[in-house]
């Protein structure tokens, strides 16, 4: 039987499984989907994703011994149980246990960050360009903020389960209070929802970050322009913690904010003013993924 590698995203409206086979590449010889249908519940979900490998194992005609699970929010190491999840309805509960009763099969589960980070290192961007990195953070910027390391191939977890967590590493006062307890959070400067919420509340226009994003281009704007460069400049300060603390060979940056194209040239320079070097050397690259990379990273769990 070829050697095949099966992953699982868990998302808050679909569940996608992918196959990989490791002998040819890496090559997806299975992608599959079905819906999460989170508001009927934990054991709903917990049966959604039961239905989804029996699905995959009458389609491949065997059934996997093992399986790799990339969640919304991570593991507490102490308990067992699910945190971090805006899938509400899994927090607190022990989704890795129910599901090794459930599956009856070993299950290898880390948190969309981290499935990120590990797929784009095995056989995204960082394969692609750096393949000798050993050392890499992947970011992602989206409505929230989060990452995850991943060093000589394998992913960091960490005493808590937090590792690569910079989203909730203090940046500014201005951020206001965040969900988490903290203040000033780095979720809260520069997350895409909340720019477009400072921008509304400083100007009081309401404009989506892509909108926002051209206006500065355009140099039309002068109030789209602030936003633009206080987005620079807290990206920098913040991205540089996680650059003097693991000094990284490479960063990914994700998501939609991920994709401001000034983040690689403006934002590095806003990097090098706070980082504890006369240089920066580390690479900045886009993603090569995009939606695959969280199944993609939960198949390389089980290897």
């Amino acid at each position: 039987m070829a050697n095949y590698l099966w992953g699982i995203d868990l998302g808050g409206t679909k569940i996608e499984a992918a196959i990989l086979d490791a002998d040819n590449a890496y090559e997806p010889v299975l992608r599959t989907r079905i819906p999460t249908e989170a508001k009927e519940g934990y054991e709903h979900i917990v049966s959604q994703i039961a239905k989804l490998v029996d699905m995959c194992s009458e389609k491949m005609g065997y059934r996997p011994t093992k399986i790799g699970i990339g969640t919304p929010g991570g593991i507490d190491p102490m308990t067992g149980t699910m945190k971090n999840s805006n899938t509400v309805a899994l927090l607190g509960k022990p989704l890795h246990k129910d599901l090794e009763v459930k599956l009856s099969m070993p299950v290898s589960m880390a948190n969309d960050a981290n499935c990120f980070a590990l797929a784009e290192t095995r056989m995204g961007i960082v394969a692609e360009k750096f393949p000798e990195a050993e050392v890499v953070f992947g970011v992602i910027m989206g409505s929230g903020v989060g990452g995850g390391v991943v060093i000589n191939g394998k992913i960091i977890n960490g005493k808590h389960g937090i590792g690569g967590e910079w989203g909730h590493n203090y940046l500014d006062e201005s951020g206001g209070p965040c969900y988490c307890g903290l203040t000033g959070c780095v979720e809260k400067v520069i997350s895409g929802v909340n720019l477009e919420k400072y921008h509304q509340e400083t100007y009081g226009e309401f404009l989506k970050l892509k909108e926002i994003v051209k206006r500065h281009k355009e140099g039309t704007d002068p109030q789209s322009t602030a936003t633009v460069n206080r987005l620079i400049h807290f990206f920098g300060k913040g991205i540089s913690s996680v650059i003097n603390v693991l000094d990284p060979d490479v960063i990914v940056l994700g998501g939609g904010v991920g994709n401001v194209d000034l983040l690689y040239t403006e934002g590095v320079e806003s990097a090098k003013q706070f980082t504890f070097n006369p240089y920066l050397n580390t690479a900045f690259l886009k993603p090569k993924l995009g939606d695959s990379a969280g199944v993609f990273g939960a198949a390389f769990l089980v290897e």
